[in-house]
């Protein structure tokens, strides 16, 4: 993965960059004390990773990753656990609280290189998706797939003949399912469309399960 970090600390920087050369999968390409330096080269470079300072001087990460039309994989590290909250409301991958240790390091840029081998899969195989089960990733066939439940960081993934529960947000998992295939029809429901056999204002069923349709969502056959 092509990572960059921002942080208008010199000696954070220098922190990410020894921590970035031991994971084998990430390629810090480049850091930047001047956050708007960092957006040109965003702009200019293919990048799939940010490891993102939240308190900076002129722009915060907050705002700058607002500003990114199509932002990057975001992880992002600070001092300041009041922060956390908002990071994860614009769906970062991760939140470091500084100082931060190489294994807290790792599980961080582990669950953002899942997260990028997810969309990956499904911009070249949109038939299938790969999801991590334990600790493996197994590849799960789109048609297999009946619904989908939130349990909060993690979605239970209900298969015909198995459950796949696995770390990942539903509005996440959500962005790797193709729109005309899955609807979202409640906060904690995604439903395959070609697997309800029935429908109505109030609720969707497959078979004998109901689904209720919550108020911000709909269903339409």
């Amino acid at each position: 993965m092509n990572a960059i970090a921002i942080d208008d600390e010199p000696i954070a920087l220098e922190v990410i960059r020894n921590l970035a050369v031991k994971v084998p999968f990430i390629k810090l390409e480049a850091t930047f004390t001047n956050a708007f330096e960092a957006i040109d080269h965003l702009q200019k470079n293919k990048t799939d990773l940010i490891f993102l300072d939240i308190k900076m001087p002129d722009i915060s990460g907050i705002e700058l990753s607002k500003s990114l039309a199509s932002p990057p994989l975001i992880i992002f590290t600070t001092a300041y656990t009041e922060h956390a909250v908002e990071g994860f409301e614009v769906n970062a991958v991760d939140y470091l609280l500084k100082p931060f240790s190489l294994a807290r390091f790792i599980k961080a840029c582990t669950r953002a290189q899942e997260l990028f081998s997810l969309k990956n899969g499904k911009g070249a195989e949109p038939e299938f998706i790969f999801l991590k089960d334990g600790y493996e990733q197994v590849r799960v066939q789109l048609d297999e797939i009946l619904y989908i439940e939130a349990a909060g960081n993690y979605v239970n993934v209900i298969l015909h003949h198995k459950k796949i529960m696995t770390r990942i947000t539903i509005n996440e998992i959500l962005q790797l399912l193709p729109a005309d295939q899955f609807t979202r029809v409640h906060r904690s429901y995604i439903v395959a469309r070609d697997k309800v056999t029935k429908f109505n204002k109030q609720s969707v069923f497959i078979d004998l399960l109901e689904f209720p349709i919550g108020n911000s969502y709909a269903f339409e056959g």
